[in-house]
């Protein structure tokens, strides 16, 4: 028997391939003790049409949405495009719109949050997914991987105050349009799983300092960050201390390898994720998003160790 599950919400990615209707989508995550979701990019119109019943009659809550929402099918709107930071101004222009859209829906289902991937430092390929192939290859500290790493740093840096300043004009717009709505919602801009990606914490911190008093905040995903702390791209644990009163909301999942949306402690076997104990202990919204794979008894021992670890952190504290 699945525990409740409190506070935290739970994200449809772990099961919205399995579904062909919203509720039982939604009846799935219920039935492993969460009484909120976080709906996410996938989520369809079509889905929405048996969600929308369950959300007005209070027999699950939304803790938040993820943009862009609900899904568009062009991958120039997707969650791994330039989005916000789009040079092209009908583009920018369009993702705004869209990002918009999605703070009209998380505004109707009485959501705290938009989730928000909000662009990238555009290459020619995916020199992410190079890196990661050397880094599995090769390791971390070879010739091949070191080279091809300052590389992708080079260009990422050249760029990023550019596509920093673009993104932070796109994100005061759609604040605007929050503010004329009277939406009371938080920004979250997400920590990213490809290292050429938007933002690192500290390019959030310079977007969410430049748009003072806006509702613009740090959504941490631990699963995220991990990686790119592996792959050399900034210090995870530090970051989200340093900038702890930065984030609004989290993505609970770890990371083996190179491979996120694991259940945390139960997949790795390690006590990895203590380092980020504070972190979920302190922040307003707790949203789990994990892999298809996670089984349920998983889940629920993961939440089990979580909860353990953080009240062992509440009797260190006192």
């Amino acid at each position: 028997m699945a525990t409740d599950k409190g506070e935290y919400s739970f994200s449809t990615c772990w099961n919205i391939k399995r579904h062909q209707t919203g509720s039982s989508m939604i009846r799935e995550i219920k039935e492993l003790g969460f009484r909120r979701v976080e709906l996410n990019y996938n989520v369809t119109e079509e889905l929405l049409a048996t969600i929308e019943p369950m959300i007005a009659s209070g027999e699950i809550g939304v803790s938040s949405v993820h943009n862009t929402f609900p899904h568009v099918s062009d991958p120039d709107y997707g969650t791994d495009s330039v989005l916000l930071g789009f040079e092209d101004e009908e583009k920018r222009s369009r993702s705004i719109a869209l990002l918009n859209r999605s703070l009209d829906y998380a505004d109707r289902y009485g959501a705290e949050a938009v989730v928000v991937h909000p662009g990238e430092v555009p290459f020619e390929d995916n020199i992410d997914a190079r890196l990661k192939k050397l880094y599995r290859e090769e390791g971390k500290d070879s010739a091949a991987y070191q080279s091809l790493w300052r590389e992708m740093l080079d260009r990422r840096e050249q760029l990023s105050p550019l596509y920093v300043r673009r993104i932070s004009e796109s994100l005061e717009q759609v604040c605007e349009y929050a503010a004329a709505k009277g939406y009371k919602l938080a920004i979250g801009i997400e920590t990213r799983s490809r290292c050429y990606q938007m933002p690192t914490p500290r390019e959030a911190k310079t977007i969410i300092d430049g748009l003072k008093g806006a509702p613009v905040h740090l959504w941490y995903d631990f699963g995220h960050a991990m990686m790119m702390d592996r792959m050399g791209l900034y210090d995870s644990v530090k970051d989200a201390r340093e900038l702890k009163e930065y984030i609004y909301g989290i993505h609970i999942h770890e990371t083996v390898g190179l491979s996120d949306h694991y259940c945390p402690y139960v997949h790795s076997g390690t006590d990895v994720f203590d380092d980020y104990l504070d972190i979920v202990r302190d922040a307003p919204l707790k949203v789990y998003e994990l892999k298809a794979s996670c089984l349920p008894e998983e889940i629920e021992e993961s939440h089990r160790l979580l909860q353990q670890k953080l009240a062992g952190l509440g009797e260190v504290a006192r």
